[in-house]
């Protein structure tokens, strides 16, 4: 007896938001274990039990689709950035803080973050321009308690913002991809140290002028 798609697991009519984060997290599997040139609109549709036209529904495509899931794990990686260094007003602990984000995305569950620093569309200009923005808006939030507490120009405290978040980001991915041959906590706390010792160089510039 055949099933008709109305009866698959899954498919059963849910509000328009819960059926949109059903088909995100059904394509991000698909997208993560294949790239988006040989992921197809069937198999993410089977994979969350419904219909092919129900897909088109909400996604008008395959390009439209993966920027919908780009967007919110460049969000997710921006917001909890931001928790992030408003969780202490000290830049000691700024600097771990930071670098901490780039290892608990990388080490989430899903791998998330190979939509994002593996992107197999990384020439497509929409793809490639929401990249780039998600690196300038965390750079920058590194970068304003730089410039404010270390007393250099924007310029010079932006690029030490990418910088950072850079080494944080390549570094937590090579962690990765090496097997985790150094505990995560120990990881983080090497590449912080390592950033800490230069930008803890330049004076505070709330220290108070010599008499």
């Amino acid at each position: 007896m055949t099933v008709s798609p109305q009866a698959r697991p899954g498919s059963a009519r849910l509000p328009r938001p819960a059926r949109r984060l059903q088909l995100l997290g059904a394509a991000r599997d698909v997208f993560v274990a294949q790239g988006y040139h040989a992921a197809a609109m069937d198999e993410i549709a089977e994979r969350a039990g419904v219909s092919k036209p129900v897909l088109y529904q909400h996604f008008p495509g395959k390009l439209e689709l993966y920027l919908a899931l780009l967007d919110e794990s460049a969000d997710e990686l921006i917001r909890i950035m931001s928790e992030a260094l408003s969780s202490t007003t000290e830049n000691r602990q700024r600097v771990p803080a930071a670098v901490k984000v780039f290892y608990d995305f990388v080490a989430g569950t899903g791998e998330a973050f190979r939509l994002v620093f593996e992107s197999d569309l990384s020439n497509e200009p929409a793809v490639r321009g929401r990249l780039d923005k998600m690196m300038n808006d965390c750079a920058d939030m590194v970068s304003q308690f730089i410039h404010e507490d270390a007393g250099v120009s924007d310029s010079d405290a932006h690029l030490l913002g990418m910088a950072l978040v850079g080494m944080a980001q390549v570094s937590a991915r090579y962690w990765l991809r090496t097997g985790r041959q150094i505990p995560k906590d120990a990881a983080e706390q090497l590449i912080a140290r390592l950033a800490w010792r230069g930008i803890s160089d330049w004076p505070l510039t709330a220290e108070p002028a010599s008499s």
